[in-house]
């Protein structure tokens, strides 16, 4: 019997793994391990464990139509899916591969544990199009910047074909033999979340508009496929299929830059810490933690900084042109070191993902690969003036703008941008 280890691929359809187990003339029996080394890091009420228990609830029932269920346990996968291997005789593990740093450590420690055991354990490609060693320069070494990347990404997109791997006429090859029900949310040590996610819009339409209206926050130009490729409930085959039908490529990018950030981690681990230019590392950093706290709050007198701010802890999300500024506006006007900003993304984004949110803060410090340079410091009323000129995602999360409650700019720009090129000037020369 095969195991099937589902993490960040939670679908039953298109999904490579999961296909190549049922393929395999072997019985699959799904499993998923909530991972305790993951989970004792983020808050009881975290709505990205909400969203992953309810798709394992909406698997669970398709399974059932099957006369199988898919076995939801809790605990360290180092030692839990060899216990499980050996109480019911597995043979292979299959899964998907996952390419951030901790996840390829685990997979070595099960994969070594397995062989010990006489069981196989085999990972597929599933959450990319190409995996992080499949896009290179010509002597082998990786791309460090995005264009030469995702011109040769393009190139072999179009001597690749796209499949679907079906699962739905394999199904009949799932365990049989009826498993303990799904443990409670209260179980697993978390409570049920009051944000929602909202429902991903992947139109022709939209992917056709994308270039012309994923700037502007108060409208809906945004796709919100983000928190579905992060956990794999849209397969990226899927989307980059659509992507490929516009005459616009300019959503298609936007799926080339997620990979391009995994490409980077993948290659340069050390980023998730460290910059990727060290001498970004000398910069001497302000971190008042006043400062700090009123960003983190949306109270910085500055209102599309504010209401990006809102907008994300009140749902999980911030508009990308917004992300852009809030993070340069902690990195540049506040000074405060962009790893601060990185971890507080990473508690509140439903869509966080390792490679992408180190990569875009790192990008907006100036210390990443591909990077903005240190001398682009946003103006905050300028952006306004851009992209939201009538006010109307300012008023939508910032109600108190224009009151005398709204409190005055916790700095002056024309200063703070002088004292962010004095800074980044003095940390790089030395």
């Amino acid at each position: 019997m095969i195991l099937f280890w589902f993490r960040r691929d939670l679908r039953i359809g298109d999904n490579v793994g999961l296909y190549n187990a049922l393929n395999s003339g072997k019985k699959v029996l799904p499993v998923f391990v909530f991972d305790k080394n993951i989970l004792k890091k983020i808050p009881k009420s975290d709505a990205r464990i909400d969203f992953i228990y309810k798709n394992l609830q909406k698997m669970q029932l398709e399974f059932y139509k099957y006369g199988s269920s898919m076995l939801v346990a809790k605990g360290n996968p180092i030692v839990l899916i060899p216990k499980l291997c050996e109480k019911y005789k597995i043979e292979s593990v299959y899964t998907n591969e996952d390419y951030e740093p901790y996840a390829r450590k685990r997979d070595l420690e099960v994969s070594e544990k397995l062989s010990d055991n006489g069981v196989k354990f085999k990972s597929f490609k599933d959450q990319v199009i190409f995996a992080p060693n499949e896009v290179l320069k010509k002597d082998g070494t990786p791309y460090k910047v995005y264009t030469p990347f995702s011109k040769l990404w393009i190139s072999k997109l179009e001597s690749e074909d796209i499949k679907e791997y079906s699962t739905i006429n394999l199904l009949n090859n799932l365990h049989k033999i009826p498993l303990p029900n799904i443990p409670t949310l209260e179980e697993i040590g978390f409570i049920k979340s009051e944000i929602k996610p909202i429902e991903p819009t992947y139109s022709s339409d939209l992917i056709d508009k994308y270039d012309s209206v994923r700037n502007y926050p108060s409208i809906n130009g945004t796709s919100r496929i983000g928190v579905h490729l992060r956990f794999g409930t849209i397969s990226i085959r899927k989307m980059v299929s659509k992507a490929k039908k516009s005459v616009i490529n300019t959503f298609l990018k936007e799926l080339i830059w997620r990979e391009f950030f995994m490409h980077i981690l993948w290659h340069f681990p050390k980023t998730i810490h460290s910059s990727f230019k060290p001498q970004y590392d000398k910069i001497e950093w302000i971190n008042d933690e006043n400062d700090y706290k009123r960003w983190c709050d949306g109270m910085t007198g500055f209102p599309l900084v504010d209401a990006g701010m809102r907008e994300l802890n009140k749902t999980g999300f911030m508009h990308n042109r917004v992300r852009m500024l809030t993070g340069s506006f902690l990195c540049k006007h506040l000074l405060i070191d962009w790893r601060w900003g990185e971890a507080y993304f990473a508690e509140k984004l439903l869509d966080y993902e390792q490679s992408s949110n180190v990569g875009n803060w790192q990008w907006v410090a100036g210390c990443g690969v591909d990077a903005a340079p240190y001398f682009r410091v946003f103006n905050p009323t300028e952006q306004v003036k851009k992209f939201d000129k009538k006010h109307e995602y300012i008023r939508k999360w910032v109600p108190e703008y224009e009151s005398p409650e709204y409190p005055e700019p916790i700095i002056d720009h024309k200063f703070a941008r002088s004292r962010c090129l004095d800074t980044y000037k003095a940390g790089l020369k030395t």
